[in-house]
């Protein structure tokens, strides 16, 4: 790979220079390295400045996808230098660490160009060690707004689901992070987690529950009085105004915003289950429970446009949600490589649930016995808590005597599934009893083979795939392992969990369909009630066994 041509060095990231004292720069890097930066050190060196990838350096300087070269470049020169300039300036150990932290300590060290310019905030302190401290921040009163963030000093396993939305975070400039899963899967506890361990490389911290609903704008006003609470800063008067002047600050300042319970905002399917203007004239084709789409609640508009913003604007910030449901936007922005991504959590392994177990009070608790409470439940920490709870108060401690029970679905986690349940349209519930009957994992051209065979075929395979992506999105479904044989398609089922939900509701309403239902199920009540007992049937086997 040739070296770029240093007749053009100072032709490249150019718009450093107005954002960045360059040449001051310059001069203390020289210092710092006992002889003048090369002209390929200066354009590396302006191309992390502009925000910059060593990728997208290399995509730049050498017309390459590779930045092997800049990679090295950096390592092996700038870094030793801006480390070393601040280390000697500060009085203890300042670490790069990654490229994206190469503005943020140059910025706290003085070097950039801001309209109310912060002083260095690089201070030496006698009191704290290098292990201890990197930055004195300024305004430290003021930085971090926890709200009503949950303790979490004690959480059970989720080290490698840490260790890899850190990454994103920290290493490949993820700004917009939705953390995915059905209720009680632990988003909550694993948000607060995941700010808790990289606080430290923010500027300011924000965690904020939606749970109670609050409007867009009183979300919004909270954060400007975080971020903007400078009495010389001007508050724009409009909604979309503020929200562009939050954008512009996360530009600036490293922030890290996490928004939780982000689907306490969205709508339920029944409060917009409405026919559309493709589907007039169609009398008697289509039922009267089409399928919706994940949507805000009135008034909750806004959000949409928040999300959309901080998605697709550049910065160096951080907005992470947690939710049950996946909306249109994040859907249509996110990708493994992009700065939008989702990152579903799914249920604790066998160590994990044990190690749980134990903490709540089950501490002669063995490895069979929890593999089956781990099976039944899919790992899910709350679920397991609650049961833990109930073993301990109503069976002495004896989880055999629980098992053998055989009651699954009570209480709390029933409330848990009813209302996340409750959400769906009737088609999606029929697709779940359906899925719930069949129990082996079907791909999406099965359903819509079978499920409802009443319809047009073009327009019921539309509605199928539709449904089947919304309950993929809503954290009901899960994507099976493919086998060597059906590599070609993906396949879906239920946890075992959601499974014996579906049936104890499929029980209690004593298999009683309406008239207009019939029409579009697929098997009649004999069928049915077959597979029904059947399962039932394998269950109490399962069971006794």
């Amino acid at each position: 790979m040739a070296a770029p041509d240093t007749n053009q060095v100072e032709e490249e990231f150019f718009e450093a220079k107005s954002n960045w004292e360059l040449e001051k720069l310059y001069v203390d890097l020289a210092s710092t390295k006992g002889k003048a930066l090369t002209p390929v050190e200066k354009k590396f060196l302006r191309g992390l400045l502009c925000g910059c990838s060593p990728a997208e350096i290399a995509s730049i300087v050498y017309q390459s996808r590779s930045s092997s070269t800049v990679r090295v470049y950096l390592s092996n020169g700038l870094y030793k230098y801006i480390e070393e300039m601040l280390s000697n300036a500060a009085g203890y150990s300042v670490k790069v660490k990654n490229w994206s932290r190469v503005t943020y300590l140059l910025e706290k060290a003085g070097y950039k160009k801001v309209r109310f310019q912060l002083p260095a905030a690089i201070i030496p302190r006698k009191t704290q060690t290098a292990q201890e401290t990197e930055l004195v921040k300024i305004k430290s009163d003021s930085i971090q707004d926890w709200g009503e963030a949950i303790d979490v000093s004690v959480v059970h396993g989720r080290t490698a689901e840490l260790a890899k939305t850190q990454q994103w975070i920290l290493l490949e400039g993820c700004r917009l992070l939705l953390l995915l899963g059905m209720g009680g899967i632990g988003k909550t506890a694993f948000s607060v987690k995941l700010a808790q361990e990289i606080q430290d490389q923010f500027d300011y911290v924000i965690w904020r529950s939606l749970r109670l609903s609050p409007s867009p704008e009183q979300i919004i006003e909270q954060l400007i009085q975080t971020l903007l609470p400078t009495p010389e800063t001007v508050i724009a008067e409009t909604i979309e105004g503020r929200i562009s002047q939050l954008i512009d600050f996360l530009r600036t300042n490293r922030c890290l915003i996490v928004l939780d319970n982000f689907d306490a905002i969205l709508a339920s399917s029944d409060s917009y289950a409405t026919l559309t203007a493709s589907h007039q004239g169609m009398k008697n084709v289509i039922p009267p429970f089409l399928l919706p789409q994940i949507q805000y609640r009135p008034g909750y508009e806004l959000y949409r446009e928040l999300i959309r913003r901080v998605g697709e604007s550049q910065h160096q910030s951080c907005l992470i949600l947690t939710s049950r449901e996946k909306t249109p936007e994040i859907a249509a922005l996110e990708g493994s490589t992009l700065p939008v991504r989702s990152f579903k959590l799914t249920g604790l392994n066998q160590s994990e649930s044990i190690s749980l177990l134990k903490y709540k009070g089950l501490a002669n608790i063995s490895e069979d016995k929890c593999r089956v409470l781990l099976e039944q439940y899919a790992g899910n920490p709350l679920f397991l808590k609650l049961v833990a709870t109930t073993i301990q108060e109503l069976f002495g401690g004896n989880i055999d005597e629980f098992i053998a029970q055989g009651t699954v679905i009570f209480g709390e986690i029933r409330a848990i599934l009813d209302q996340q349940f409750n959400r769906l349209s009737q088609l999606e519930k029929h697709m779940m009893y359906w899925l719930a009957m069949n129990q082996n994992p079907v791909s999406v051209r099965q359903l819509q083979k079978n499920t409802i065979p009443g319809l047009s075929p073009r327009l019921s395979q539309r509605l199928i795939l539709e449904a089947v992506d919304l309950l993929h999105r809503r954290s009901l479904i899960e994507k099976a392992t493919p086998t060597l044989i059906e590599q070609q398609a993906s396949s879906f089922s239920q946890t075992p969990v959601l499974m014996e939900y579906i049936i104890e509701r499929l029980i209690e309403e004593n298999l009683k369909l309406s008239e207009e239902q019939e029409s579009y199920f697929l098997m009649s009540q004999t069928i049915f009630a077959a597979h029904l007992k059947n399962h039932i049937k394998e269950s109490r086997l399962n069971a006794e066994i």
